[in-house]
């Protein structure tokens, strides 16, 4: 299933995606929430191209793995040194999250943005120390991610929270994909393009910590909420984007995602 949540005049809530035989998608309103709850139908239905859809989920934090893929590793040394045994973990505040076709904020602060397209995973149940072969009963299931990064402030910083936490900074969407195995959602394509022209081209199968050792790390010193969402790494190509370039992100199987950049007023 594809579960979204959008919003139609003035109200907002989650709904299933489905694609006629003639190629037209849908949205079919839910009752409640996803995550909470069984899911029903109310019987409204609407084109997709009639509402905007919203992040699919409002996390209490999102979690993100950097140093994940070997060749990102090595281009960015130069900034986040050496790769340690242990995943590299740090937040972004629920305030980053932002939805498809939302502006990403170029704040002033920084004078270098970069992309980082990734797979998110979306936790469905409260956790803590889950096993890793217990890993797939915790995922709800996933949608695509953007880690905006102001690169200047990463390379400057101690640390990561300016960098990678400003409102804007992690778009996701543009809904969330339920019906991937563990198997598959570790062999997926992920590319990133500008402005069309393609930046970012990887696979989940170079990540170096799988989906089931993150999700065990993170779990073993940090309880996981429904909703919750897991940034899986980005792979190599990484690079700046101006103001009023559009990126972006696409993850075969799961989704499209994109988001201009914009200068706040």
């Amino acid at each position: 299933m594809r579960i979204a949540r959008f919003s139609a005049g003035d109200e907002v809530g989650f709904g299933l995606v489905d694609t006629d035989d003639e190629g037209n998608r849908f949205v079919s309103r839910m009752k409640g929430h996803p995550l909470l709850g069984q899911i029903q139908l109310t019987g409204e239905r609407k084109k997709l191209e009639d509402v905007r859809l919203l992040s699919p989920v409002l996390p209490t934090k999102v979690v993100c793995i950097g140093k994940n893929y070997a060749d990102h590793v090595a281009e960015m040394s130069h900034i986040t040194g050496e790769k340690g045994a242990d995943p590299v973990v740090f937040l972004k505040p629920s305030t980053a999250v932002v939805g498809p076709n939302d502006p990403v904020f170029y704040p002033a602060l920084s004078s270098r943005v970069d992309y980082e397209g990734e797979l998110a995973v979306v936790i469905g149940r409260l956790c803590r120390e889950v096993p890793v072969e217990r890993a797939k009963d915790v995922i709800f299931g996933y949608t695509v991610g953007n880690d905006v990064t102001a690169r200047d402030l990463q390379q400057s910083d101690q640390q990561w929270t300016r960098a990678k936490g400003f409102d804007s900074f992690c778009p996701l969407g543009p809904w969330i994909e339920t019906g991937l195995s563990l198997e598959e959602a570790g062999k997926l394509r992920i590319t990133t393009t500008v402005d069309g022209e393609v930046r970012q081209d990887g696979n989940t199968a170079q990540m170096i910590h799988g989906i089931p050792e993150i999700i065990a790390y993170v779990s073993s010193f940090m309880t996981l909420l429904p909703g919750d969402v897991i940034l899986t790494g980005t792979p190599a190509g990484v690079g700046p984007v101006e103001v009023g370039q559009h990126m972006t992100v696409e993850i075969e199987g799961v989704g499209e995602l994109t988001n201009r950049v914009v200068a706040r007023d």
